[in-house]
C-alpha cells in the first residue's frame, strides 16, 4: 500500500512539472509575463538579465528547501526538491511550442497550466514554489497571520516590481495570470467535490434527519439546542439541530428536501477544507 502511495506521488510530481513548464515555456516567457511567488522573481529576473530561468528557479528555491527539511520533515523536503529540480531541469530541455502570441490567452492559459502543476504537486505532498513553505513558517510563529495573507503580501511586492521594471502591461497581464492559476489550484485541491457544511435549525429536525439520511443517503450529527428569539417569537424552547455535510453539486438537492418539509428552516452553509472519517459517501439504495 505505501509503495503504492509513493508511485501515485511520483506520477503527479511528474505531471505537475510537464503542466508548469508548459504554462511557463510555452505561453509566459514569449510575451514576458509573470508568475508569483519565486518563478515569477525567477522570470522577472531572467527578464531583466542572461540568467537562464532554470538555473534561477532552483538557486532562489534552495533556501526554502531547506527551511522546509527544517521544520517540516525530510518527505516533504525530498518530494519538493524532486519537484523543483525536475521543473528546472524541464524547462532547460524539454522544447515547449510557443502556443499563442494573444495576450489575454497568454495569461489565462499560461496561469491555468501553472496552477494545474502547483496543485498536481501539493496534492502529491510537494510544492513547485517555495514561497509557500515561508508563508506557512510566518503563519504559524504569526499564529494571527493567515497562509494566504503572506502569499498574498509578497505577490503585491512582485508585481509592483514588474509594474516597475518591466510595465503596468505586463504587471497587469501577469496579475491576471496569477488569478488564473490561484483559482486553477483550488480546483485541483477541492475539485466539484468540496465538501460543504450545513446546520439545520427546524421543529421539524426528526423528519429532516430522516429525509437526509434515507432519501438522500448522508450522514447527520444532531446537536441538543434551545431556541432564541426567531420569526416565532419562541425563547428557551429545546430544538433538535441537524448538522450535515455535502458536496458542491448535492446542495441544491438537500435544500429541496429540507425546504419541502419545513420552509420557514433556518439553514446555514459554510465552506469545509477537508473531512476525514464519517459518512462522506453517498450510500447506496435500491
Amino acid at each position: 500500500m505505501l509503495k503504492r502511495e509513493y508511485i501515485k506521488d511520483f506520477i503527479l510530481i511528474i505531471a505537475a512539472i510537464f503542466s508548469a513548464a508548459m504554462g511557463i515555456k510555452g505561453f509566459l516567457l514569449s510575451s514576458h509575463f509573470i508568475d508569483g511567488g519565486v518563478t515569477g522573481i525567477s522570470m522577472l529576473i531572467a527578464n531583466l538579465t542572461n540568467i537562464p530561468i532554470a538555473i534561477l528557479i532552483f538557486v532562489i528555491n534552495l533556501p526554502f528547501l531547506w527551511l522546509g527539511f527544517r521544520k517540516l520533515g525530510w518527505g516533504f523536503a525530498v518530494k519538493s526538491m524532486l519537484a523543483i529540480a525536475g521543473l528546472s531541469l524541464c524547462l532547460a530541455f524539454v522544447h515547449f511550442p510557443d502556443v499563442t502570441h494573444d495576450k489575454l490567452l497568454t495569461a489565462i492559459f499560461g496561469g491555468l497550466f501553472i496552477g494545474v502543476g502547483v496543485g498536481l504537486a501539493i496534492r502529491s505532498g510537494a510544492v513547485l514554489d517555495g514561497t509557500e513553505i515561508a508563508a506557512l513558517l510566518l503563519s504559524k510563529k504569526a499564529q494571527v497571520v493567515k497562509v494566504s495573507d503572506v502569499i498574498l503580501i509578497l505577490n503585491v511586492l512582485i508585481f509592483g516590481a514588474a509594474a516597475f521594471l518591466l510595465n503596468i502591461e505586463s504587471a497587469l497581464y501577469s496579475i491576471l495570470t496569477y488569478i488564473s492559476a490561484s483559482q486553477m489550484i483550488e480546483f485541483i485541491l477541492n475539485g466539484i467535490e468540496q465538501y460543504t457544511g450545513i446546520t439545520i435549525v427546524s421543529t421539524k429536525s426528526e423528519q429532516i434527519r430522516l429525509a437526509i439520511t434515507e432519501h438522500l443517503g448522508r450522514g447527520v450529527t444532531i446537536y441538543q439546542g434551545k431556541h432564541g428569539f426567531g420569526k416565532d417569537g419562541m425563547i428557551n424552547d429545546p430544538r433538535d439541530i441537524i448538522f450535515t455535510v455535502a458536496t458542491r453539486l448535492e446542495i441544491p438537492s438537500v435544500k429541496r428536501e429540507i425546504l419541502a418539509i419545513d420552509p420557514k428552516a433556518f439553514i446555514v452553509q459554510q465552506s469545509i477544507e477537508d473531512t476525514t472519517g464519517g459518512l462522506l459517501k453517498r450510500k447506496g439504495f435500491h
